[in-house]
């Protein structure tokens, strides 16, 4: 992993913005991402401490940390941090820039701006599934942007107004914001 992509979640997210992730023979220029600061960030899934789920984020850093939302979706996190610091950065948007006719088959009816927009569409157009769950990925760095947007994270319910997605800004690729729905008390 370079040295770049190590340390802290909020700092490594808006170095990866132009860094190129290649995965399944399609590689990605990344667009957009998100910081979590595992025990201290409510929004983070090492919150409540390891799980079997999460145990990729307290290894050492470098690493995916893929998991399976919905039922239907899979998404895809670089571990950031020392070992045992469970940070993480989710990789929500990219270009796709090798290896696009793969991405197209594995996003059928999809625009070329749509292929990786969005982090369970990134990882479509990539191939990574939960086989991919702690593997060290091939991550280079590419060129930095020229100007880097930050806003609230998308759909979370716990700490959302903290101001940790990262975005190429004015990037066609970068996914679209969506507070998350409030929940409903049961029985209505």
């Amino acid at each position: 992993m370079p040295a770049w992509a190590e340390g802290d979640p909020l700092e490594v997210a808006p170095r990866l913005l132009g860094a190129v992730l290649t995965h399944g023979g399609v590689s990605v220029r990344l667009t957009e991402v998100e910081a979590y600061a595992g025990p201290q960030d409510p929004g983070s899934h090492a919150f409540r401490g390891r799980t079997a789920r999460n145990a990729v984020m307290f290894g050492p850093p470098g690493r995916l940390y893929v998991y399976f939302v919905y039922g239907m979706h899979h998404c895809a996190n670089l571990v950031t941090g020392p070992d045992g610091g469970p940070g993480a950065v989710l990789l929500r948007a990219g270009e796709v820039v090798a290896g696009t006719d793969l991405a197209r088959e594995r996003r059928p009816g999809s625009t070329d701006r749509d292929l990786a927009r969005g982090p369970a569409r990134l990882c479509r157009a990539l191939g990574i599934d939960l086989t991919g769950n702690g593997i060290v990925p091939e991550l280079a760095a590419g060129e930095p942007p020229e100007q880097i947007s930050t806003g609230p994270r998308v759909g979370l319910r716990h700490a959302a107004d903290r101001p940790w997605r990262f975005w190429v800004s004015g990037d066609r690729t970068v996914s679209t914001y969506r507070p998350a729905a409030p929940r409903r008390p049961a029985g209505r």
